[in-house]
């Protein structure tokens, strides 16, 4: 099934509508007000001979489903009588919903019965032998989709039966049987359940139990059977590998999780199946790049991965390795037994060289055919097939039993350590998996491991985060190295040498490095501890910007040498294997990675960011030359070696190109490191939170409500404005207050729970929890009930700054439970739909846990460092101590907070502090008439508080608490006066009571007690030396709410871990848009603290509570290759998997954003989101848009000068009449005085987003009429970003493309708070997938061609609902001599001196950074003056 369907490409609009014969028989029969009932003519002649015809295309499948044929004709059309065309159909178009990542499984949902049978009525086929092999793959690949949905209770039901313990009927023998049940009870009990189920069913129910057991068992013999089928003809023999290959895939996928894998395994190894693929004729004739055999390899990793099938604990190296050495034993002790003298040899032999394949081979060769199936027989190992089977039963097939069984496997952990390297060279990145990827269409499976919705073990978590996250980062590497060579235009002369016509700003050609020093290896090692290069760059001629961009390469940071020569166009040949042509067809012969060691100027000197600066100030000659100083890939300079000393050729002279990427792009060695070190060590997770990440057991056992250590009273704060605020936030709880305390009274809350502790969840049979539709149901719980008291907070003291900052949000009931589960220890998951207050609630939980837990440490985490900005700036709002925030990384300089938060920043700043509080010290000093230098230093200051400052608070304490005087003696007897003279006065209030004013006494002591305590937290710094010590004290010691990126957690791992840093909680912000691996990291950064467990000493991870807050409906993590995307699943966050798996999360369902009439356009996501009052009566919300009819519109945009969307290059998508309609209407908004900063345009495609770019920068920049708008960027990377007003390009004409995942069009409707603006082809969204429809509903429902009020200016007066008369501009070139003449207006005015310029933009436009291509000015869009929709007049103000 080819997914592209060759030149045909995709459906468009066109073939949907026009006259096509699957669109006519839709339009006849279904695509009616009222669909017509099933014909069995209409699905025999008219579908399925059509489709077969045609050899089942993609394309036409595809259109299929667009057509809406499974929903509306298909399904309501099936009954158990339905033919198999019908069947055949279903399960075809099932798999097309699959490959497009659209909802599939509800739509089966209202009728189980029919699912039952149609999925029946699939397996039946499956093993159908008269059915052609190729359909049977297509009915392969829906049973493969089906076993990755195993969340969908309607899915799980059919497929548990068929691995379920009634597949060990199909071991070849009751003894083998017995042993394996003899290891668990859990096992017989299992068994026995099954064998009682069988006997009392009746005739027809022991039939399908009997086909469910037998099921498999079939398909692994028939899967065999192609194996072996030596007498296929040529096309045949395709399609049983294309069988093949399939299957293996699902058996991949069968032994990657636990429930599916627990009795599958053990029937696949008493089948001896790897030994039965390896000795096949087809996987003979595959050939070393055959895909086939690399998805050998695959099931070969998940057969002996060292796990226990049933209790699913992870078996440790030394484990792994004793069970391989009681296989050889029992091998020992049976040739000891049948043969003692014929293999004695064999018997004496030490486990090690047993463990060999070569020398277990030579021991058995001595025996007969007769004495090798005795062997086998007496080892257990099954020796007979069924007699139909074409299973060659042979010597060679017994000995490869008996020597795979055997024979040491690696543990997984050695293909991470020995076969897969961090650093890249020309044959990793064009190995043929990676170019397999590339041409991934969906049509065949990929020999890589998927991220499902469970995992066998934390390890093995890591084997495939490591692969896949490695195999994309190579992938991204290799397509950066294909661009940036495409750009140098490399040229052979006819002298052999290598010219570059063209030009990269990310690479500079170079002559060959010189090695400046080799180390010799470590001990243990065989490759040089370290081998330095030096590179020459010629930066003469490069842009002072450009030159600091290299000169800015940090320590540690990799870039790439290339060996670039063109290949001799007049010599055609090649050696067959494409990844040697696909590296050669661009010239690159070698790729060598290197690390950053220093960047050195002309003389050799390393240069300084000071230097580099006073050269700029002097404005001296620009420098010629710049050295960089690199570490290479040790191994691969090894290997190289080896090759020049066997007079192969030195890659290293041939090298001339150095390449480096973007820094945020270019941390792949870091990630990957990280992994690996978290694969090969034995981290622990938390024990209440491992099984629910592996995905068993109770979804909601790690929540805080089944965990032993659930808080019986929590102090809220500020989290409460008012008793009112209090009793809405809990509806359906009791809620007492304190009987000492009135009925009534405000903030702050304490809650205690008076309930008696939650009962475990009862543990439900197989069969009811197979049946659940969507997870276990929760616990019955009765209406919780809270006893609410208060105190009195205490006065910080006499300053405004000593007032603690308060929450002013007026929570909402799903976020005040959100705040109290986040506050609590445990797993808490919280979904925020666009505009629910997500950073408002974090920011609270972040507060509650700071000062409920003074000793607990917080890690805040967020995808970018824009999300995590934001949420800072929130924090630094509250009531937390400056001193005890940390921001780690490099978006700290964005913050426009104050103080700066990173590591220097914040050693400067308790520098600068502490200078501050010595100055109040010595003026306390002053105050008391102690003479001396007390504030010269944090230790002076110390000792003055003991000698002095102590002793007369404790005198005045026991005069006053002891005196039987009134108030006045409070006043009389307070020390210091003097200090407090410059406070608000009075400093007593005369009216106060005695307790009143001890109050403020108290007060005015814990401020001063607040200078002492600051002053002992600042003396480490002044003892510590060196910059580094102080800030590592900083982050272990000082800290308590750190915050990083995810990729910084993940890049710093090990440094972080390996200082010490503890923590105990995790905040994760954005949490859907993380990869699952950065997802990880964080909950692992700090070093497993041993713990004594009876006699043993467990390591345990010590995190308390995690909360991850996010939305898994808006954009998932970013994933370049399609294939890892798609196929892999690499695009699944932690989140949305617990999310899968039934994991309780709260729903924030209250929208404070935008307008209602906005929040509707995505309101269809989200059905129980409602809108805060404050949307329906602020004046930004009642107010209507200035100059524009809508607040929201979508207008239609025919083709422009006879075009709509081109593609320039491949996925470079334009649509120039949307650009410039988008940027006309962005001039008209000006022209009426919007603020551009309050104005974002977005796109759906990078090459719009260039070409709209190109047009603002042509019409608009550096105008003070027009300016830049506040961004310009697509949708995906505006994800937690929003304005006011949203102008948006959907750009395609041809059919919906990116659009038709629901995520993103989620996001692009959320973004607009007052005013969004849709450009695109209505014909093509209203013509589109069902998905789709009721997205646009809305939106369609005004008119198509945007509409205009006159005479109005920004803020409009009226309100958004007036009905009033508006103008209609008939298309872009209409809009475009309405704006220039506005335009006109406006500048004659201005000459004239009768009216204003609109208000400058406030910023320069932020621009979402892109390839290099917009910055080289090389870009692919060239606006030229002729092709301008406006004229000249909008000149520069």
């Amino acid at each position: 099934m080819d997914r592209e369907a060759g030149p045909r490409g995709r459906p468009t609009t066109e073939d949907l509508t026009g006259d096509n014969h699957f669109a006519n028989i839709a339009r006849a029969n279904w695509l009616t007000k009222i669909p017509s009932k099933v014909l069995p003519n209409v699905i025999d002649n008219e579908l399925w001979a059509q489709l077969e015809q045609e050899d089942i295309p993609y394309f036409s499948l595809l259109l299929l489903e667009q057509l809406q044929t499974l929903e509306r004709y298909l399904w309501p059309g099936y009954s158990e009588n339905a033919s198999n065309h019908h069947v055949l159909l279903l399960a075809l178009l099932v798999n097309v919903k699959r490959q497009e990542h659209l909802p599939i499984w509800p739509l089966f949902a209202e009728r189980p019965d029919e699912f039952s049978s149609f999925f029946r009525r699939v397996l039946e086929l499956g093993i159908d032998r008269s059915l052609p092999t190729k359909l049977r793959s297509h009915l392969l690949t829906f049973i493969v989709g089906a076993f990755q949905s195993l969340d969908s209770g309607l899915v799980r039901k059919e497929c548990a039966p068929l691995v379920g313990i009634g597949l060990w009927h199909n071991l070849h023998s009751d003894a083998v049987r017995e042993q394996y049940l003899a290891k668990s009870t859990q096992l017989q009990k299992a068994w026995r359940a099954a064998g009682k189920k069988f006997e009392n069913a009746d005739v027809a129910g022991q039939a399908r139990l009997r086909f469910e057991r037998n099921w498999l068992f079939t398909l692994v013999l028939e899967f065999s059977d192609k194996l072996y089928d030596v007498d296929a003809g040529a096309d045949q023999k395709e399609e049983n590998v294309l069988y093949c290959e399939r299957f293996l895939e699902l058996l991949c996928d069968l032994l990657s999780q636990l429930p599916t894998r627990r009795y599958v395994s053990t029937l696949l190894q008493d089948l001896n199946l790897l030994a039965a693929i390896r000795l096949s004729p087809v996987y003979d004739d595959a050939g070393q790049d055959a895909m086939l055999r690399d998805m050998v390899e695959l099931l070969a990793h998940y057969t002996h991965f060292p796990i226990d099938d049933h209790s699913g604990k992870q078996l440790s190296r030394q484990e792994y390795e004793e069970a391989h050495n009681a296989r050889i034993s029992r091998l020992q002790k049976v040739a000891l037994r049948l043969h003692p003298e014929r293999l004695k040899i064999l018997i004496l032999a030490n486990f090690g060289s047993l463990s060999q394949r070569d020398e277990l081979t030579s021991h058995l060769e001595a025996l007969t055919d007769a004495e090798i199936t005795e062997l086998c027989r007496e080892l257990g190992l099954r020796f007979q097939y069924p007699e139909k089977s074409l299973i060659v039963q042979d010597r060679p097939f017994l000995l490869e039993t008996l020597v795979s069984t055997i024979e040491r496997k690696p543990y997984y952990t050695d293909t991470i350590q020995l076969d897969q390297p961090i650093l890249p060279t020309e044959r990793i990145l064009y190995d043929r998996n990676s170019l397999r990827s590339d041409d991934y269409n969906g049509s065949r499976p990929l020999a890589i491991p998927k991220l499902n919705l469970q995992y066998l073990t934390i390890g093995d978590f890591f084997w495939r985060s490591f692969t896949l996250y490695r195999s994309e980062a190579f992938y991204e590497i290799r397509k950066h190295v294909e661009d940036t060579i495409k750009r140098l235009q490399p040229r052979r002369l006819q002298s052999g040498e290598t010219k570059f016509d063209g030009f990269s700003r990310m690479a500079i050609p170079i002559s060959k490095p010189a090695v400046v020093d080799t180390t010799l290896p470590r001990v243990g090692e065989d490759v040089p501890a370290e081998v330095k290069v030096e590179v020459i760059l010629d930066v003469s001629r490069l842009q002072p910007g450009l030159r600091r961009e290299w000169e800015g390469l940090r320590q540690d940071d990799v870039v790439f040498l290339l060996a670039v020569h063109p290949p001799d166009t007049s010599l055609k040949l090649t050696n067959g294997h494409k990844r040697e042509a696909e590296a050669e067809s661009i010239g690159l012969r070698a790729l060598r990675c290197a690390e950053v060691v220093n960047v050195l100027d002309e003389n050799g000197r390393v240069l300084r960011h000071e230097q580099e600066a006073h050269d700029r100030d002097e404005e001296l000659a620009r420098p010629r030359q710049r050295r960089l100083l690199l570490r290479l890939d040790a191994k691969a300079y090894k290997a190289d070696k080896e090759r020049a000393d066997a007079g192969r050729g030195d890659v290293y002279e041939t090298v001339n190109v150095i390449v480096r990427r973007r820094a945020r792009e270019n941390n792949f060695k870091a990630v990957l490191d990280s992994i690996r070190q978290l694969a090969l060590s034995d981290v622990p997770v938390p024990s209440w939170l491992q099984e629910v990440f592996l995905g068993y057991g109770d979804p909601a056992s790690a929540t805080y409500k089944r965990l032993p250590n659930r808080l019986k009273s929590l102090d809220y704060r500020d989290t409460f404005l008012d008793w009112q605020h209090l009793v809405e936030s809990l509806p359906g709880k009791t809620v007492e207050p304190d009987p000492n305390v009135d009925s009534s009274f405000p903030p702050p809350y304490v809650l205690s729970s008076t309930d008696t502790p939650a009962a475990p969840a009862p543990r439900q049979s197989k069969k009811r929890r197979r049946d659940q539709p969507d997870g276990p149901d929760p616990a019955p719980t009765a209406a919780e009930s809270f006893q609410v008291s208060t105190y009195k907070p205490p006065n910080n003291g006499p300053y405004p700054t000593d007032t603690p900052k308060k929450n002013t949000v007026r929570f909402t009931p799903p976020q005040v439970n959100a705040i109290t589960s986040g506050t609590q220890p445990g797993l808490t998951l919280i979904v925020g739909p666009p505009g629910t207050g997500k950073t408002d609630v974090a920011t609270q939980i972040i507060s509650n846990i700071y000062h409920n837990f003074p000793a607990q440490r917080t890690l805040l985490i967020a995808h970018s460092n824009q999300a995590l900005n934001q949420l800072f700036q929130k924090i630094v709002g509250l009531d937390i101590d400056e001193r005890h925030l940390l921001r780690l990384g490099h978006g700290e300089e964005e913050l426009t907070t104050e103080g700066s938060f990173s590591k220097a920043g914040r050693v400067e700043r308790f520098m600068e502090r502490g200078a501050v509080l010595l100055r109040e010290v010595q003026r306390l000093a002053d105050s008391v008439g102690a003479v001396g230098n007390h504030g010269g230093s944090c230790e002076t200051a110390s000792y003055f508080f003991e000698v002095w400052v102590r002793p007369r608070w404790k005198r005045f304490w026991d005069e006053v608490e002891n005196g039987s005087e009134g108030k006045e003696m409070v006043v009389e007897k307070f020390p210091f006066h003097a200090f407090f003279a410059d406070a608000p006065q009075p400093l007593f209030p005369s009216a106060g009571s005695k307790e009143v004013l001890m109050e403020v006494a108290r007060g005015c002591e814990r401020h001063i007690r607040r200078v002492f305590d600051e002053l002992a937290e600042i003396r480490p710094f002044e003892i510590l030396r060196s910059q580094r010590d102080k800030s590592n004290y900083l982050l272990v010691k000082e800290a308590r709410i750190i915050t990083m990126t995810s990729t910084h957690a993940a890049m710093r791992r090990q440094e972080i871990a390996g200082l010490g840093f503890r923590y105990d909680n995790v905040v994760m912000e954005e949490a859907a848009q993380i990869t699952e691996i950065e997802n990880f990291v964080p909950f692992v950064l700090q070093a497993p603290r041993s713990v004594e467990n009876g006699k043993e000493k467990t390591k345990e991870d010590q995190l308390k509570r995690i909360v991850l807050v996010g939305d898994h409906l808006q954009n998932s993590p970013v994933v370049q290759n399609a294939a890892f995307r798609s196929y892999a699943n690499l695009e699944q966050s932690l989140f949305q998997r617990l999310i899968r798996l039934g994991v309780p999360h709260i729903l924030l369902d209250a929208q404070g954003r935008s307008r209602p009439s906005l929040a509707d356009l995505y309101k269809w996501r989200y059905p129980s989101l409602f809108n805060l009052p404050s949307t329906s009566k602020a004046p930004e919300f009642v107010r209507a848009n200035a100059g524009l009819r809508y607040e929201y519109q979508f207008i239609s945009v025919p083709d422009y000068k006879g075009q709509g969307e081109t593609e320039p290059s491949p996925h470079f998508i334009q649509n120039l009449g949307e650009a410039e309609y988008c940027v006309a209407l962005y001039q008209y908004m000006r022209l009426l005085g919007y603020p551009a900063e309050k104005i974002s345009i977005l796109c759906t495609y990078a090459g719009q987003r260039a070409l709209i770019r190109d047009v603002l920068a042509h019409r608009c920049k550096g105008s003070r009429l027009f300016g830049m708008p506040a961004w310009v960027g697509t949708v995906d990377k505006y994800q937690g970003e929003q304005n006011d007003y949203v102008i948006l390009s959907l750009v395609r004409t041809k059919g919906v493309g990116y659009l038709r995942d629901l995520r993103r069009l989620t996001v692009a409707l959320s973004r607009a708070r007052l005013g969004l603006y849709v450009f695109g082809r209505r014909e093509v969204f209203e013509e589109s997938s069902l998905e789709l429809r009721e997205a646009f509903a809305r939106l369609f429902e005004r008119e198509g061609k945007l509409k205009l009020v006159t005479n109005e200016m920004w803020p409009a007066e009226r309100e958004v609902q007036d009905e009033l008369e508006a103008v209609e501009m008939e298309g872009v070139e209409h809009l475009g001599q309405y704006v220039f003449e506005m335009t006109q207006a406006k500048v004659k005015a201005l000459k004239d001196g009768g009216g204003m310029l609109p208000p400058p933009a406030q910023t320069a436009g932020g621009v979402e950074e892109d390839g290099e291509e917009a910055e080289d000015g090389e870009g692919d869009v060239a606006l030229v003056d002729g092709d301008a929709v406006l004229g000249d007049a909008e000149m520069k103000m």
